[in-house]
């Protein structure tokens, strides 16, 4: 018997027709026109999104200082603040408040932290009247809803910072009592802070956030008071 014939199979060739070549091309320019309108739409929407993130600062900020009518922004310069040209940036600001008179009446920071799920971001109010924090919003939580989340709801807890002392000792640089987080129902200081009960985490964050901050902040807004008192005139 003959052998049998033995045929080779070539793999097909690529298929370079004048229709696969115009979807490939029509592909890629709608990737393109789609990157192009991406990149328009962020250029258009920035300014828009940064306009209503300064409106929300702000109206943060008339919260945490009460009495506040107006602010201006300071920056740090090595030990001594300075009014932050418009147009120009700091990685630390402090926002001096000023009533309808022009008088000081207080100062409000940004501060942030890890909390229980992510980066805590958070504005609080000092009065150097009664030298404490006179109010603290939360600015971005990812904390657990239900839970974590009472940080921003809870009334009881958000009464501890209608008057947390933050006072400074004799040295003027250190705090006469660091804040410090009890728990609930042990509050018996002005510079404690009573924990929230099944989200302690969450809590401590926050003490912890305005201890850090207060602590660097307090010594140099009390340092620098001249300077922002005349902020306004």
């Amino acid at each position: 018997m003959a052998d049998a014939e033995q045929t080779t199979t070539m793999p097909p060739l690529a298929d370079d027709s004048p229709g696969n070549i115009r979807l490939v091309l029509t592909m890629a320019g709608i990737g393109l026109i789609a990157g192009v309108l991406i990149v328009l739409a962020y250029q258009l929407t920035f300014p828009v999104i940064q306009r209503n993130k300064a409106i929300a600062l702000e109206r943060a900020i008339f919260e945490v200082v009460p009495g506040a009518r107006s602010e201006a922004a300071f920056k740090l310069d090595g030990d001594v603040l300075r009014p932050l040209p418009d147009g120009e940036d700091a990685i630390v600001k402090y926002y001096a408040c000023y009533d309808e008179a022009g008088e000081l009446t207080g100062v409000a920071l940004e501060a942030s932290g890890q909390g229980f799920q992510d980066i805590l971001r958070v504005l609080y109010g000092y009065s150097p009247a009664c030298r404490c924090i006179v109010g603290m919003k939360v600015l971005e939580s990812k904390e657990t809803p239900g839970l974590g989340d009472k940080i921003e709801k809870d009334p009881d807890f958000r009464a501890n910072f209608d008057a947390l002392d933050v006072q400074l000792g004799d040295d003027a640089a250190t705090m006469s009592h660091p804040i410090e987080l009890v728990k609930p129902g042990k509050k018996s200081e002005a510079w404690q802070v009573e924990a929230i009960t099944g989200a302690t985490i969450s809590s401590r964050a926050i003490a912890n956030i305005l201890r850090e901050s207060s602590a660097i902040a307090v010594p140099i807004i009390v340092k620098n008071m001249s300077v922002l008192e005349e902020g306004a005139k």
